[in-house]
């Protein structure tokens, strides 16, 4: 058997990741699209909803500020500033407090020491440096193996651990994403941003978006996996058991 990329990858790996990965994008972006013309009866922006919503919880040390691009929301714990893209700050839309007081979530969390968050922020040089690295070492490696096994394997095993880090912060994220949009849900509601009915479609924006991290956590796991098979290590790790 050959150790190059080979059909077995597109089928198992490539193609169910890149579906997965599609069917989350389009969810998401039909999710918030169809959210985006409905205001909610507090007639606040997604900024002034992030607002109240940290103000409540007593954190006034983070700034928001708006950031070019759709859909580029994002919390930064280093200078604890909440980004929000343009159809989302000055927006009045379900959509646009959905996902406002989402990243204000993330900040809330910061604020009180969420567990998972300080271990993904302290994942992220480390993610950022190994995800580069990982497909080439791992594609190297597995071309070696099949001309020298001996050779290509310590390549192919530098490779997989260096690919773990992406999947462990992969994992990671999604307790941190969920929790940010619980927290989001029962904030929205406390503080009166949005009614009942308001709150649900709210709450289905925040769905939709979680289902992203969701399918990037599978695909990378599933990469994981097939090398792991291919190179016999899966076979190794379950037969010690």
């Amino acid at each position: 058997m050959g150790y190059g990329f080979n059909f077995s990858y597109m089928l198992w790996v490539m193609l169910p990741g890149m579906a997965l990965s599609g069917l989350a994008s389009f969810m998401v972006k039909s999710t918030f699209k169809r959210y985006e013309n409905t205001g909610t009866t507090s007639n606040m922006t997604g900024a002034e909803a992030a607002k109240l919503m940290l103000e409540r919880k007593g954190v006034t040390d983070c700034r928001i500020e708006p950031v070019s691009g759709r859909l580029s929301d994002h919390y930064d714990p280093r200078d604890k500033t909440l980004r929000l893209s343009e159809p989302v700050y000055n927006a009045r839309s379900i959509s646009a407090i959905g996902v406002a007081c989402h990243e204000a979530g993330h900040a809330l969390q910061h604020a009180t020491g969420y567990k998972f968050l300080q271990m993904r922020s302290k994942l992220v040089p480390v993610t950022n440096i190994s995800s580069k690295m990982a497909m080439p070492i791992l594609m190297v490696g597995m071309i070696m193996m099949s001309l020298a096994p001996a050779l290509g394997t310590p390549v192919v095993l530098i490779g997989v651990v260096l690919f773990s880090a992406a999947v462990v912060f992969s994992v990671i994220t999604l307790p941190v994403e969920w929790d940010a949009s619980a927290r989001a849900k029962q904030a929205m509601v406390d503080a009166n941003i949005v009614s009942g009915e308001e709150a649900r479609g709210a709450g289905r924006v925040l769905n939709a978006a979680f289902l992203t991290y969701l399918a990037s956590a599978i695909a990378s796991i599933m990469t994981l996996l097939y090398y792991l098979h291919r190179t016999g290590l899966l076979r190794a790790l379950l037969n010690r058991r």
